[in-house]
């Protein structure tokens, strides 16, 4: 970080395990509302620093992004997606054992 680079807040200073591994002082997860266990993001910015940002549950993003009026569990419609690869998956196992078979 420069010399001349504004903080917006407190500064910490954490240790890195040898597995990379740095606690967030509890202070700032409350402040910025991040669980722990929970997951964190780190992103650089244009000037090479690096950014820690929360990011949130499964939960609050249940229903973003949507292509459809469906209202059904986004849990749901994955279980059936998932049930139509398995079938498209089973089909083409078919497929090709059949084709070893007459050969």
């Amino acid at each position: 970080m420069s010399s001349n680079t504004k903080l917006n807040g407190e500064e910490r200073i954490v240790s890195v395990t040898e597995k990379g591994q740095a606690t967030i002082p509890k202070r700032l997860r409350e402040k910025h509302g991040i669980p722990a266990p929970g997951r964190v993001k780190f992103v650089e910015n244009d000037d090479g620093e690096i950014v820690v940002r929360p990011v949130g549950s499964m939960r609050e993003f249940r229903g973003l992004e949507r292509e459809s009026d469906d209202e059904r569990p986004a849990t749901a419609l994955l279980r059936e997606e998932r049930e139509r690869d398995k079938q498209r998956a089973d089909e083409l196992i078919e497929r090709f054992s059949d084709k070893t078979e007459e050969e």
